[in-house]
């Protein structure tokens, strides 16, 4: 079947050249017959036509304007009319004609429509009916540039369109994730069974940002997020959070999907491709009276759907090729970026919590319980019975932070007893020994300590501890102790006392052997010179 010959181009400005160089040859008198020929033969017109279209620039100051067939256009009051009906044509006509005094007379519906539709683009016509939602889909939007891995994210929550039993009450869950840009990998997600809070962003960056097990291998620290004008995102918590990574938080106008293109992408895919098969989908088509078809249909727990949603971003990480990464997966558009990634270790990460509400809880044998289970680490040996402050991470429960109640300092991880991996496990008995060593050997030492030792002698004097200091020793343990005393130290801040006279009598010597013909019990006679 012949194709349908396509309608010729509007060749107004083509011919506003023709004539205008027509002009010009004429100016110079170097129009000639051949000239207005080849005119004639290019536009398919009569020379009589080429010289009206002369005559028409002449007119109009050397510019050619052509007249076209006179139409109705709108007046501003017709066109208030129209915007106050809410773009309601035909109402806005009905009511201008039943207008009393009325300016011109007005022309037929038809008419009225189509000067309606010169008068406005279909974009503004959409907006006059259903605002401006109804107007952005008529918009035209650029792309940005996505650099590399990690050079920007995008995120954002969505509704679940499937309710989930939870605690035997029916929910509507909310998926809050982190995506990048360059390579549309899913780095973190996170599901919470109620309307989102700064909770559930803290959870979900910080599975974004970690990179090891349990957590997926796209993540490190970004260069910006773009956020939209969500109170949650704007939160001073979420703003410190970012904050402290150095990372640009990039706040989007309010409902403005079209700025962040990537994640909505994410919102709708998730809909039309894993809630479109869950029972109780609230998009799918109903009866006449707009109730379900199936009304009765058996409702997934929210632990299934947790399950579903992850697997679901792990499959379309994966296993989901894309035009925009030229048919690569994200994964393969991670793997074939070699930008350097920063990555950060679970402990430096965590702040990144929940704090639990309510008292403090105690250190027993068990390790620390919460929520009836128990949650031990190595570096708890030898606090049995201290309290401590917990903080947690929805989804990741399988890891708490401990602190200390009075300052807050961090003591460390804690893990779930029941799932300590071979690792945890070794190093926890480990950690075991270790401080059963520490405690034997300070008992030695004491024991050694209180048991002084002496040396041996040949002579009859009074034997010397072997574990005595000298002088020089213990004023260097007295300074590293930063107690040195001033009898050990020698203070230059004395003046030297000069040296003694020639005729000095110096003190008798009571402990030299000579001869003495003193009594014990006479005293010296104050007269008699000493011999």
């Amino acid at each position: 079947m012949d194709q349908p010959t396509p309608p010729a181009p509007d060749d107004t400005q083509l011919r506003a050249l023709t004539v205008r160089r027509l002009l010009h040859h004429r100016e110079h008198d170097t129009l000639t017959r051949w000239h207005l020929r080849a005119v004639c033969d290019t536009y398919d017109v009569t020379s009589r036509t080429v010289r009206r279209w002369i005559k028409n620039a002449e007119a109009n100051n050397g510019i050619y304007t052509p007249q076209g067939r006179p139409s109705y256009q709108l007046t501003d009051h017709a066109a208030e009319v129209i915007a106050r009906w809410r773009g309601n044509v035909t109402a806005a006509h009905r009511e201008l004609t039943a207008e009393p005094f009325k300016d011109e007379e007005l022309p037929s519906l038809a008419t009225f429509h189509r000067a309606a539709e010169r008068h406005w683009s279909k974009g503004r016509r959409a907006g006059l009916k259903g605002g401006e939602a109804a107007r952005r889909p008529f918009d035209i939007h650029g792309k940005r540039d996505h650099h590399h891995r990690n050079y920007a994210w995008e995120t954002d929550h969505v509704e679940a369109s499937v309710p989930v039993i939870l605690d035997g009450h029916i929910r509507k869950p909310w998926i809050t994730w982190f995506i990048d840009c360059a390579t549309r990998c899913i780095c973190g997600v996170a599901v919470t069974p109620h309307t989102p809070s700064r909770e559930s962003i803290l959870v979900a960056l910080y599975d974004a940002i970690l990179t090891d097990e349990p957590h997926r291998p796209y993540g490190g620290i970004p260069d910006r997020i773009r956020v939209d004008g969500g109170r949650d995102f704007l939160s001073d918590t979420v703003g410190h959070a970012l904050g402290s990574l150095g990372t640009e938080h990039i706040v989007l106008p309010p409902r403005r999907p079209d700025l962040k293109p990537i994640v909505e992408a994410a919102n709708g895919a998730i809909k039309k491709t894993l809630f479109a098969d869950f029972p109780g989908y609230t998009e799918a088509p109903t009866t006449p009276g707009g109730k379900p078809i199936d009304p009765h249909q058996p409702l997934l727990h929210f632990e299934a759907f947790v399950a579903h949603v992850l697997d679901w971003v792990d499959r379309r990480n994966t296993l989901h090729p894309m035009d925009s990464l030229d048919r690569r997966t994200p994964h393969q558009a991670w793997q074939d970026d070699l930008t350097p990634i920063f990555h950060v270790s679970p402990e430096e990460m965590h702040t990144y919590t929940l704090e639990r509400p309510g008292k403090p809880l105690t250190i027993n044998n068990s390790g620390v319980r919460w929520r009836k289970r128990d949650y031990i680490s190595d570096w708890m040996h030898g606090r049995v019975g201290e309290k401590v402050h917990l903080r947690y991470l929805h989804h990741h429960e399988h890891r708490v932070e401990l602190y200390e109640p009075g300052t807050l300092r961090h003591l460390g991880p804690a893990f779930l007893a029941d799932q300590l991996t071979p690792t945890q496990r070794k190093a926890l008995d480990q950690a075991r020994r270790r401080e059963a060593n520490r405690l034997r050997a300070e008992f030695k030492k004491a024991e050694k300590n209180r048991n002084a030792r002496y040396e041996a002698v040949t002579q009859a004097r009074p034997p010397r501890r072997l574990d005595a200091l000298t002088q020089d020793e213990a004023a260097e343990q007295l300074r590293e102790l930063g107690g040195a005393s001033a009898v050990f130290e020698t203070s230059t801040d004395f003046i030297p006392l000069p040296a003694p006279a020639d005729d000095l009598i110096m003190p008798l010597n009571r402990s030299s052997d000579e001869p003495t013909d003193e009594r014990p019990d006479k005293p010296h006679d104050k007269t008699e010179p000493h011999p």
